[in-house]
């Protein structure tokens, strides 16, 4: 299997692609492979901007999958994203991909905008035929019944690897439909990302990924509800 994400910080922190490609693997015993077109504070209208690449990739790239992430905060109104999620979702179409729209999260300290942002992408994918990744939904609900587990960065914006490992086993669940998550591990990927003034992310200070081991009552929590998104 074959998945390219679009995106920006929301996708690539704690290099949740790659996490999500061990995640596929422990459920179906085959390889996964992930591209990421994925850069800071961009949003879908950007992405359409640079959309040779984006064309260039799905056009030859043979992707059985494309996840499709706009800016997270603020999330733009759907008439700022509707013509971009459009175009996207045709070009996988026409390209043989099937897309799925990942529907990011409302901020630690503004939990009212997660059902803003989960009608947002609701809306698209019934109306251009697209999978949806609830994240938002799923954020929403983990922390009104589980407060003690942090799905937050310290800045209350980026997931933690917490959060990232319930979006990349939400995402495993939807391509590879299992009957349930409980092949996989504890395991998560934490990096160091620094901003500069605030607004510039510098390379991860780690080189190479730091594999964590979750609470195995977190990480079960956690992929009880990823499933949520096969019922």
């Amino acid at each position: 299997m074959k998945v390219l994400f679009i995106g920006n910080s929301h996708t690539y922190f704690n290099d949740m692609p790659h996490l999500f490609a061990g995640m596929c693997e422990r459920l179906t015993g085959e390889p996964t492979e992930v591209t990421m077109l994925a850069y800071s504070y961009r949003t879908l209208a950007w992405h359409c901007t640079e959309y040779f690449s984006v064309r260039f990739a799905l056009m030859y790239g043979n992707y059985d999958y494309c996840v499709i992430q706009q800016f997270g905060h603020p999330v733009p109104p759907i008439e700022e994203t509707e013509p971009f999620a459009e175009r996207l979702i045709a070009l996988c179409k026409k390209c043989g991909t099937t897309p799925i729209l990942y529907a990011t999260w409302a901020k630690k300290d503004e939990p009212e905008n997660a059902a803003l942002i989960s009608g947002i992408y609701r809306t698209l994918a019934e109306r251009y035929g697209a999978l949806l990744a609830p994240i938002a939904e799923l954020y929403a609900q983990l922390g009104a019944e589980h407060p003690e587990i942090d799905l937050y960065w310290h800045d209350g914006s980026h997931a933690s690897p917490k959060g990232d490992y319930l979006i990349a086993a939400t995402l495993a669940a939807i391509v590879c439909r299992p009957k349930d998550l409980s092949a996989l591990n504890d395991c998560a990927i934490d990096f160091d990302v620094r901003f500069e003034n605030g607004e510039i992310p510098s390379a991860a200070e780690k080189e190479e990924d730091a594999v964590i081991e979750l609470d195995p009552c977190e990480a079960a929590v956690l992929r009880r509800c990823a499933e949520r998104a096969i019922l």
